[in-house]
């Protein structure tokens, strides 16, 4: 499994990458993470959280009630516009990133 320390930058790519493929919540999300890396990173709940804070403060993603699950609402999230022009440019720093570890590593 892979540090968190080492890929705490992308958190919010990996979140806003998700969210452009359609509206989710933080369980999904983090199942889904854990999925598509065959559990070699697993988010944990607070960077989660603090991630979806700051980007709703940031008007990257916005928050809306969904279904009722044991007796309460669960809340799901969606890119905005803003969240999309932020993300193609965490992309393209994230494919530069890509490049130099593989060049140095």
């Amino acid at each position: 499994m892979i540090s968190s320390d080492t890929i705490r930058g992308y958190n919010d790519t990996f979140l806003l990458s998700l969210l452009n493929e359609g509206d989710s919540y933080g369980y999904a999300l983090s199942k889904e993470i854990k999925d598509r890396t065959d559990g070699l990173y697993a988010i944990k709940e607070t960077t989660l959280y603090s991630a979806f804070t700051r980007l709703k403060k940031n008007g990257y993603i916005e928050a809306y009630p969904g279904d009722v699950t044991q007796g309460k609402k669960r809340t799901y999230y969606r890119i905005t516009a803003d969240g999309k022009e932020y993300l193609k440019e965490k992309q393209k720093e994230w494919n530069i990133t890509k490049r130099v570890v593989d060049q140095l590593g």
